[in-house]
């Protein structure tokens, strides 16, 4: 993708409930995009739906589901994505994303677990994303996920994400944090990891915080401040890839407003920052 092929631009959001107030009662001129579950929205009318919609109204928008459960043994709960597909037209939604795992069996796991790497797995899951986007009527971005096990592994994980997103034909929702994460938990290097990544297949990225329970097992919360590595990861994809819209996540523990638009500020930084480096570059090429 080029940046004018990029779902939405610059620096975004993720939306939670407790942010509708203070996002309201002063919105913030570095926030360019938001994103939101849509498993959170549909459905919701009233006072609650009006204000939601005054968000949709002013900001571009993305979604990131949470339920679809692409690597899951159930069936695809096909009536979900018509209800879904009304909602992202409703809403003018720009991307629609899931995670590269699965989260149901016969109920729902509430985790996200991962899809063995294997052969048989690529082709299960690939036929499942390109279901959601022949009944969605648009394509659709996978994230690569943080993982803690690897059963029944038959290649590694980077061989595994390209096979999916080249048998699917579908586009990539990357998370840095997720690699920094794995990289750690796993033993690889992670700057060689990104680099193996399809550019052309970039949707947007997000940037998060997570737990360190020791010093080789990091835990994916959402729930802290972004650490300086996973800053530097991000800085990596901006030098590789150039500049990527991209989406500050936080889940748990908000902090209060201005403490969370610090870290948005931090992505815009590091845009104007990796955009004018390629712009030299370009220049003196």
């Amino acid at each position: 993708m080029n940046e004018n092929q990029y779902p939405v631009h610059g620096a975004g959001l993720g939306l939670r409930r407790t942010l509708l107030g203070p996002l309201s009662d002063q919105p913030p001129a570095q926030v360019d995009f938001m994103e939101v579950a849509p498993e959170n929205w549909i459905g919701v009318g009233g006072h609650l739906g009006k204000r939601f919609r005054t968000f949709t109204e002013r900001y571009d928008f993305v979604c990131h589901g949470l339920s679809l459960s692409l690597g899951g043994p159930s069936p695809l709960d096909e009536a979900f994505l018509h209800r879904l597909k009304r909602f992202l037209n409703e809403h003018d939604v720009r991307c629609y994303s899931e995670h590269l795992s699965y989260c149901s069996d016969d109920g729902h796991l509430y985790d996200l677990m991962p899809i063995p790497f294997t052969a048989e797995a690529v082709t299960y899951v690939a036929d499942r994303i390109r279901r959601t986007q022949e009944i969605l009527e648009r394509r659709i971005a996978i994230e690569n996920v943080s993982y803690y096990a690897a059963p029944g592994k038959e290649m590694d994980e980077i061989t595994f994400i390209n096979a999916v997103l080249e048998e699917a034909d579908c586009d990539l929702l990357l998370d840095v944090n997720n690699i920094y994460v794995n990289s750690v938990n796993h033993g690889y290097d992670a700057n060689e990891f990104l680099k193996a990544l399809p550019v052309e297949r970039i949707a947007y990225v997000h940037v998060a915080g997570h737990y360190n329970e020791d010093k080789d097992l990091i835990v994916d919360t959402h729930g802290a401040d972004v650490i300086d590595p996973v800053w530097r990861m991000l800085e990596s994809a901006y030098e590789h890839f150039g500049v990527i819209p991209t989406l500050l996540e936080r889940d748990f523990n908000i902090p209060p407003l201005p403490e969370l638009l610090g870290e948005v500020d931090i992505i815009v930084q590091l845009q104007e920052k990796w955009s004018q480096a390629h712009d030299d570059l370009a220049q003196h090429a």
